[in-house]
């Protein structure tokens, strides 16, 4: 349905990178610089300056851009429309994801879609919160954002699809591993924690302003912009964490972290499908917001992890 050489230039043109281009296209760098070539050669002009190790754009390229863009939401608009003579959905769908879910839920929400839709190809962009909103909004790489925490934007249409509880953890020897502690322990307590524009902080934070203690209050060793690397962290010994119970499952089921209630600290969040606001997601997009919504719940187990109290 659509020009290859097209969906290169785009894929370049998007990372600016040879490199991160052919591992996103899986192909060869090679590969990816002959199909470039190739187009350069079929419009008889550059469409990137390589100078000084930097690739960008030349004048053709940024104006070949959104017009290749426009074929390739032509070429998906024409499989939606064939699709749409059946039961089922057809197309590409771009899906932006804040870590949490990415990792530990949003691969069940795939595999039963495509369950139901096996003609449809889905891509997914990871990041924090910050920068899954800003693939939605500000880049529009993505049809669709799936976040963990507040949205703090305007342009943004947020619907709740499920409730989170994130958790204290500690390593397994820890004096707080399964008891329950008080807010003026937390203050003595070293902290690792995720990077500015995480959801998960952002959750933690707002926590902590509701019982009265400044984040400027608590000792912060280290961040992480990513939940992987802050539960490392913690098994190390470097510190504890707040985290979501999905992301410490495999961890609490082996015994090497282990969680701590935090007397006083609510810790609830909603996972949110951010949409930009105006007309609701029609087509493929529709389609999986629509699934979302509806059978999110059943298609996730709900995490387990036993806490006693003092």
């Amino acid at each position: 349905m659509e020009n290859f050489r097209l969906k290169v230039f785009r894929t370049v043109a998007r990372h600016l990178n040879f490199r991160i281009a052919a591992e996103d296209l899986l192909l060869t760098q090679p590969a990816v610089t002959q199909q470039t070539k190739a187009l350069e050669a079929d419009l008889d002009v550059a469409l990137f300056d390589r100078a000084g190790g930097k690739v960008t754009l030349t004048a053709a390229g940024a104006a070949l851009l959104p017009l290749a863009e426009q074929l390739a939401s032509l070429a998906n608009q024409a499989r939606e429309a064939v699709a749409a003579t059946t039961s089922s959905h057809a197309g590409k769908l771009t899906l932006a994801a804040s870590q949490t879910i990415g990792q530990y839920l949003l691969p069940r929400l795939i595999a039963g879609f495509l369950a139901e839709n096996p003609k449809v190809e889905i891509q997914v962009i990871s990041g924090n919160t910050q920068q899954a909103l800003e693939a939605l909004l500000d880049t529009h790489t993505a049809n669709l954002a799936l976040i963990e925490g507040p949205a703090l934007r305007q342009d943004a249409r947020i619907q709740p699809f499920m409730e989170d509880h994130m958790v204290c953890v500690v390593p397994a020897a820890h004096e707080w591993a399964d008891e329950e502690v008080d807010l003026v322990q937390l203050q003595q307590a070293t902290l690792v924690t995720r990077e500015l524009g995480s959801g998960s902080r952002r959750i933690v934070e707002q926590a902590l302003e509701d019982a009265s203690i400044p984040l400027r209050d608590l000792h912060i060793r280290m961040t992480f912009d990513s939940t992987e690397g802050l539960l490392s962290a913690v098994e190390a010994g470097l510190g504890i964490a707040f985290v979501s119970r999905w992301a410490v499952r495999s961890q609490l089921a082996l015994g090497t972290l282990r969680v701590a209630r935090i007397k006083g600290l609510r810790l609830a969040r909603m996972f949110s499908l951010a949409t930009p606001t105006g007309p609701e997601p029609t087509g493929t997009a529709g389609a999986f917001h629509r699934f979302v919504l509806e059978r999110a719940e059943s298609l996730t187990p709900r995490p387990t992890g036993k806490l006693k109290s003092k």
